[in-house]
């Protein structure tokens, strides 16, 4: 299509320009005008009968949708059992943080019983050759297509006809009709169309890989999201090992659960047991610490919560907190001072969620709670005792959800004290075995819990 023939639409008010402008002169909002196809309204089209199509919904055969496993536990946790037949899935992550290591992982697996088609807008053959030997991947129905023509990939789609296309990634990808540069909000947006439509004609699931901007959204139109059938981020400071896979969008699953993998020489490794490796390494009889339970989807994962409690040498206090909530930081200490008389006032309060993890749910409110105190009074909390619960503005102790499978998951872990809500001790199980449960109605009485543990393991020892 002419260059000429585009349009720019404000993205605010909606109002059209054939030129572009710093500025939509209509609502006068600066970098709102984006690039679009205009409709062409001087050919009339036919009047199309779909009556033919409508089928009561009760006419309807509902049959179990077709899944592929891909190999990787984790991956098929996040996805909800596995990649949806005719799915289109979008996997986005920094650079580098293992996005095409990890499809080009599961295509050993994948191509046991399936041909795949790696279609490459970044790399050549050879590079790909390359890091599929570091990784050990190696199958005659893996093809390789290095090319960024989108309607040239579709039609190569149809007549070679994959059982599964991985695309990486879609911001190299181009259609030549619009002339807006690769990357491209509107080219984006319609080469994922494009992709979309290949995928639900034929039926064959997409794997499509997007770039993050510098806020750490997804590099395109927000709409992009809203095409695409499932959305995963993969998340992880790229100076640490650990990475987590976490969806944020699925149409055939929860949005809840989590994928942990471990980066390591020859790819990514599945991580079983999340819980063992964040406490893998914990400082033992330090004060400040404390042990959490947070629900990723159905999984229970233990954290370990550090705080750090120390003088200050400025007139304001300084407070950090890392993979906790700063707002909520700032209420517990508010709850500890006014309540119970602990002043952090002229201190400087820092706080951490050992691995990279974050703790984002109310069950992480007492461990922190506990921690705090515990650093304000340089007296270590027993290294075998969990804390789980919600804290009020009256100092509270509440309860949260899926009690069970938290004290479940730190009987496992082999701890043998756990303070949680009292109103949980009903739904608990009576025979707690090796582990020992405090029900506490608010902070003080945990605090009575700590102290009453100490002094058993000083007259122990």
């Amino acid at each position: 299509m002419a260059k000429e023939k585009l349009q720019y639409v404000c993205s605010e008010c909606g109002w059209s320009t054939s030129k572009w402008s710093g500025f939509c002169q209509n609502c006068r909002k600066w970098n709102t005008l984006k690039e679009t196809l205009p409709q062409n309204f001087q050919n009339a089209k036919p009047v199309l009968d779909l009556s033919s199509k409508i089928h009561p919904i009760d006419d309807i055969h509902s049959e179990n949708e077709i899944r592929y496993s891909t190999g990787c536990g984790e991956l098929d946790r996040v996805l909800g059992g596995g990649l949806v037949k005719g799915s289109v899935v979008l996997l986005g992550g920094e650079p580098g943080i293992g996005k095409s290591t990890l499809l080009l992982q599961i295509c050993q697996f994948l191509c046991k019983n399936h041909k795949i088609l790696y279609v490459s807008g970044e790399e050549s053959g050879r590079q790909i050759k390359l890091r599929a030997e570091r990784l050990g991947v190696s199958s005659p129905d893996l093809y390789i297509l290095t090319e960024t023509d989108a309607d040239a990939v579709c039609d190569t789609i149809t007549s070679f006809k994959p059982d599964i296309v991985i695309i990486d990634s879609v911001q190299t990808m181009q259609l030549k009709q619009i002339s807006s540069s690769p990357g491209s909000l509107t080219q984006v947006r319609e080469c994922t169309n494009a992709f979309l439509h290949t995928a639900k004609t034929l039926e064959i699931p997409f794997f499509i890989v997007g770039h993050v901007n510098k806020d750490g959204a997804i590099a395109g139109p927000k709409v992009m999201e809203h095409i695409v059938d499932t959305v995963l981020f993969f998340e992880g400071e790229r100076q640490m090992s650990y990475r987590v896979l976490r969806a944020v969008k699925n149409r055939f699953g929860s949005t809840n659960e989590i994928g942990v993998f471990d980066m390591q020489e020859k790819g990514l490794q599945e991580v079983q047991n999340p819980s063992q490796m964040l406490l893998s390494g914990r400082p033992l009889s330090v004060s400040g610490t404390c042990i959490a339970c947070v629900m990723e989807g159905t999984r229970p994962i233990l954290a370990e919560v550090q705080t750090l409690v120390s003088r200050t040498n400025f007139a304001a206090p300084k407070r950090t907190a890392t993979g906790f909530d700063y707002n909520r930081m700032s209420l517990l200490l508010a709850v500890l001072e006014k309540r119970f008389g602990l002043s952090y006032s002229n201190l400087d309060v820092y706080l951490n969620i050992v691995g990279g993890f974050r703790l984002d749910e109310p069950a992480g409110d007492l461990p922190v709670a506990l921690a705090l105190y515990s650093a304000l009074t340089d007296k270590p909390i027993h290294d075998q005792l969990i804390a789980i619960g919600e804290v009020g503005l009256a100092g509270e102790v509440r309860n949260v959800s899926q009690i069970v499978k938290r004290v479940e998951e730190a009987r496992r872990m082999g701890f043998t004290f756990c303070i949680v809500p009292k109103q949980s001790l009903s739904s608990l199980p009576k025979n707690s075995h090796s582990l020992r449960i405090f029900g506490v109605s608010n902070l003080k009485q945990a605090f009575s819990v700590l102290a009453k543990l100490s002094t058993e393991t000083s007259a122990s020892t």
